[in-house]
């Protein structure tokens, strides 16, 4: 699978991989600072952003895709850091090649398996649900998200997947079939008894629910030098919530 990415900055390689419904273009931003000391890679994962779209969508394969973009652009040992669905990612990847990385950072995900609230069907139903024929504008299509998804963070979130797919219609850049035919593994658990033996850095939002003290035992199991480090007044979307207290905590990890 070929990934779309951005590159930024000069020295040792780190790597960012989003959330779902994200793409690279969310993390601009952070890489910006942190090129300051690092090369950072942002790739989009498969079916999102402007990487390929395919069928398959399961935490084993995007593992995989890592794999395989360290390979192509020959990175050695980098960082890797990994928000929400790319945290799982980043844990899959660093069991099943410990050797390719040099440090972990999971940003509030833990292993196990996640319950699908009514709010995640919302959310894709939402998308599934947008009508673009016609001529259709932004705001029209903001619009519409707004019947179903009230909170505006979230929409704006959404809305940066929009793309002019000819010089008349819009679409969506990322795969919602992929992603609704394989919610449940979107959701599944990392189940693994191999370890990673290096530093790994587990944050979490202090309003979130995303990683509780019995997930951290779990995660130290597998990750034995798993230290965790919470971030007051954050929810789910720590470096949108408190982006000062984040890269404080992210840049203190990865510099030394």
């Amino acid at each position: 699978m070929q990934l779309f990415y951005r590159t930024y900055g000069n020295g040792q390689p780190l790597i960012i991989l989003h959330g779902l419904y994200g793409m690279s273009d969310n993390w601009v931003t952070h890489a910006k600072m942190l090129a300051e000391n690092f090369k950072v890679y942002i790739p989009d994962m498969r079916n999102h952003g402007q990487s390929g779209h395919s069928d398959i969508f399961n935490y084993n394969v995007m593992a995989d895709d890592i794999a395989t973009f360290i390979d192509e652009h020959q990175i050695k040992h980098p960082i890797i850091i990994g928000h929400s669905m790319g945290g799982k990612i980043a844990m899959k990847f660093a069991l099943d090649y410990p050797e390719m990385l040099a440090k972990l950072v999971v940003i509030d995900m833990s292993m196990r398996q996640y319950t699908q609230s009514d709010f995640n069907y919302q959310i894709i139903y939402a998308l599934m649900a947008i009508d673009f024929s016609g001529t259709p504008s932004r705001k029209v299509i903001e619009d519409q998200l707004d019947h179903t998804i009230q909170n505006q963070r979230i929409r704006m979130f959404l809305m940066k997947n929009l793309y002019w797919s000819t010089n008349r219609t819009l679409a969506w850049r990322f795969n919602l079939k992929a992603i609704f035919d394989n919610m449940d593994a979107v959701f599944e658990g990392i189940l693994s008894s191999k370890q990673y033996n290096k530093p790994s850095l587990f944050i979490r939002g202090g309003e979130s629910d995303y990683v509780t003290q019995d997930d951290f035992v779990q995660i130290q199991k597998n990750f034995p030098q798993a230290i965790l480090k919470t971030i007051p007044n954050a929810g789910h979307w720590i470096q949108a919530d408190a982006p000062g207290d984040f890269m404080d905590c992210l840049q203190d990890f990865v510099i030394l």
